[in-house]
């Protein structure tokens, strides 16, 4: 089964002029005006605490994984304990009591606990995807500014009351550089957005209350030479990441001809350089969304290595009916556990037939673990 459509192709040179005019007309984009670390740093809708909550971390990780406090499994995620033999027996003081304990689950996932202001687990983060020049690569180009920020308002309340437990935080998730067909100017058949249309994504974030995650499509090229290049944007606190793997054309084949992977040390390169950037201005972790939707687009994935300073998603990127996209994360996703999952709703693919709808926020919780990540294209 093929699990995603090709994207469109776009570049940035002579499109979206009526798109972008929408958005100098409504008074979302001010032409001249960029943004600097400063002047964004402070996030008044997200409380930095002094410190971490292990326990309160460890509980809620628990919560995703489904795990019921009476499981043996329960305690044992608590206190760093393994309460069966090899054999997958309980050892007893009573010599004649054999107590049969259920395999280990793969989650939740005991990796590194974060830096104290770590959004996740404690937030669920639904994000509007796209690109402002394409109207087919994602809602955000699709509607209006106004429009598409009381559909991601509605459609964060949608969660809310999925799972009152866990706060909400909208974001702008932005393809600052989007995969192209033909080799581009760079070499790298990739288009690289100005930092005029970041910008707008900022804006727009700023008036949701919302965070920003800059998406890096990287064709030929890589991680190692794209970030980089938006460091003044990746350095704000609101400013999160994601890498698609399926546009990182190792082969040096085009992007669209065949679906691309990237390793895992191209991963722990990205959560390093973020990293980095966290302890340099004194930020709260970052969050790495790496994308996938077959095996080989992320190889050697259990050597992916989450930090204090950056919370990784391995977010499940396929669309089609929902037993497709169901297969493809328990199969794909959560068969490698890293740290946190996420999850993608396509509003128009996932609408194919055979497909009879899609999926409800209740149907995607009841997954395991629950994706903490949703993303809406």
């Amino acid at each position: 089964m093929k699990h995603k459509q090709a994207k469109r192709w776009y570049s940035a040179a002579g499109l979206g002029v009526a798109a972008f005019a929408a958005f100098v007309a409504v008074g979302y984009f001010t032409p001249g005006i960029s943004f600097s670390r400063a002047a964004t740093s402070s996030a008044p809708w997200i409380e930095r605490p002094a410190t971490l909550d292990k326990a309160a971390y460890d509980k809620k990780m628990l919560a995703l994984a489904h795990v019921a406090t009476s499981s043996p499994w329960y305690n044992a995620f608590l206190t760093g304990t393994d309460p069966s033999t090899s054999s997958g027996q309980a050892t007893s003081t009573a010599s004649t009591t054999v107590v049969k304990i259920p395999p280990k689950p793969a989650w939740p996932t005991r990796a590194v606990y974060p830096n104290a202001g770590a959004l996740l687990p404690f937030n669920r983060i639904v994000a509007y995807y796209g690109n402002f020049y394409s109207t087919g690569m994602g809602v955000l180009g699709q509607y209006p500014p106004d429009v598409m920020l009381q559909k991601l308002a509605s459609t964060t309340a949608l969660w809310q009351a999925a799972d009152p437990s866990t706060p909400v935080i909208p974001a702008i998730h932005y393809i600052v550089e989007t995969a192209q067909a033909d080799k581009s100017k760079s070499g790298y058949y990739i288009a690289r957005m100005p930092d005029s249309q970041i910008d707008i994504a900022l804006q727009l974030a700023a008036k949701a209350h919302a965070l920003v995650f800059l998406d890096f499509q990287v064709g030929t090229s890589d991680v190692e030479r794209e970030l980089p290049m938006y460091e003044k944007y990746l350095s704000l606190p609101n400013v999160h990441v994601g890498i698609d793997p399926e546009f990182s054309m190792k082969t040096g084949a085009p992007p669209g001809t065949v679906v691309g992977t990237m390793d895992a040390s191209d991963v722990n390169w990205a959560a390093q350089y973020l990293a980095g950037l966290v302890k340099a201005h004194n930020l709260p972790p970052k969050i790495l969304i790496v994308h996938r939707f077959t095996q080989a687009m992320v190889t050697h994935a259990t050597r992916i290595q989450p930090l204090p300073q950056v919370q990784i998603v391995m977010d499940m990127d396929g669309w089609g009916s929902e037993a497709k996209k169901i297969t493809t994360y328990v199969w794909i996703v959560a068969a490698e556990p890293v740290q946190f999952t996420g999850f993608k709703l396509f509003y128009k693919n996932d609408l194919k037939p055979p497909s009879t709808g899609m999926m409800t926020p209740a149907e995607v919780l009841s997954l395991t673990p629950a994706p903490i990540y949703i993303q809406y294209q």
